[in-house]
């Protein structure tokens, strides 16, 4: 099932002035088909899976895929119109077989034999994708893909195959699309965002003297993956960035009286990944983390004070800085104070918290707001939650203390 509000996407669209979106990351391919792009996607070239979405919302979406991948989306996805293409994976329906000559009667009987190519034909998906753009009246359009993943490469063969498109970047739209999410992207941001805390407190429980930063983050993993199981849910994916005492790239580092333990964390269910943030300490810390973290706090609020429909997200910003400004810190500035989450490549997504970023906060979106600080010789400090914008303001998807815990006194 497509994430995609087609209602919101025709008005981006239109606003663009572009008459289609012709999509082919991967991540991008699967948001708006509702299905993944297939195995022939794994050298992040363009062509092997394109996802066609007019923007007249009550038209239907189309995809060129592979062969492969074709059944499994055609089961997710009925209702898209697909168009197929040969992978280099050779593969035949059996049922009924009981002989080699059966064999080659079935790929005969499913029109599976002959030559394949060596990864796939971009020129012939590209054919493929010119014969759905014909039928459709747009061989001629403003059509928007997201070139801000598109190889070089693969846009030239792209418009030498289609030469009468008038290819824009698309890049944007889609991102604003995705930055409102779905009830079921929610969802699994939700169960993301639950397990790594989980996570959080099994690996508050392993901190003790002497014990190891690759420990903690086995604890981590462990009560995040946990939680999961016992929740009924799978996790496709995680990640951790631990730090432990004064040495930030410290990798062996141990816990030791005083010491800081930042743990930056998240975990991916079904692709959506959460982004959170604890810091502890085994033991009181020094007065100048103390009041660093004190100013850390403040700052957090006062981003999460301006987190509320129609600001902008560079309002985020100046707010958190303007609050260290006042704390004393003249010289801290920090690129982002957070940012949207969701199922794209990275853990971090547009659009930022960032200075002067006039993109407006809209309810539906999920960010994480996160105030850090890296101090070579003190050690990490930083406060991250996860919220979903409503329409009076901002729910926490956390339910962890945000204070610095001195996890000796637990």
């Amino acid at each position: 099932m497509s994430d995609i509000d087609r209602s919101r996407a025709q008005q981006l669209m239109r606003d663009a002035e572009i008459d289609a979106l012709v999509l082919f990351q991967p991540e991008a391919f699967r948001y708006a088909v509702g299905a993944h792009a297939g195995v022939a996607t794994m050298w992040g070239r363009a062509g092997s899976a394109i996802a066609l979405v007019p923007a007249d919302a009550g038209a239907g979406l189309a995809a060129v895929v592979s062969d492969h991948a074709a059944p499994i989306i055609r089961r997710a996805a009925p209702d898209v119109d697909l168009r197929c293409h040969r992978i280099w994976i050779d593969m035949v329906d059996l049922s009924g077989a009981e002989n080699i000559a059966q064999v080659d009667e079935a790929y005969r009987r499913n029109a599976s034999g002959g030559p394949r190519p060596e990864t796939f034909d971009r020129a012939g998906c590209f054919t493929l994708l010119s014969d759905l753009l014909r039928e459709r009246g747009l061989s001629s359009a403003r059509l928007g893909a997201d070139l801000e993943f598109m190889p070089t490469a693969d846009f030239f063969a792209l418009r030498q195959a289609l030469p009468d498109v008038n290819w824009v970047d698309g890049s944007t739209v889609l991102k604003r699309l995705r930055a409102v999410k779905s009830e079921r992207e929610i969802k699994l941001l939700r169960q993301a965002a639950a397990a790594a805390e989980a996570g959080l407190v099994e690996m508050a429980a392993a901190v003790r003297p002497g014990a190891a930063l690759g420990q903690l983050s086995a604890a981590w993993k462990s009560g995040a993956q946990a939680h999961a199981a016992k929740s009924g849910f799978s996790l496709s994916g995680q990640w951790d960035y631990i730090s432990v005492g004064p040495a930030l790239s410290d990798m062996t580092a141990a816990v030791t009286p005083g010491a800081l333990i930042k743990a930056d964390v998240g975990t991916l269910v079904d692709g959506y990944s959460s982004d959170g943030a604890r810091t502890f300490s085994w033991g009181p810390v020094s007065a100048l983390a103390a009041d660093i973290f004190k100013a850390l706090e403040a700052a957090f609020a006062c981003g999460l004070e301006a987190i509320r429909p129609g600001n902008s997200f560079g309002a985020v910003h100046a707010a958190m800085l303007a609050s260290m400004r006042r704390q004393g810190f003249g010289e801290y500035y920090r690129g982002h104070f957070g940012h949207s989450v969701g199922g794209g490549v990275g853990i971090e997504e547009w659009p930022f918290f960032s200075h002067d970023n006039p993109e407006i906060i809209l309810p539906g979106m999920v960010v994480a707001l996160e105030a850090p600080f890296y101090g070579e010789g003190l050690g990490a400090l930083m406060i991250e939650d996860q919220f979903l914008v409503t329409s009076s303001g901002a729910e926490c998807m956390n339910s962890l203390s945000r204070t610095l815990r001195d996890l000796s006194r637990q």
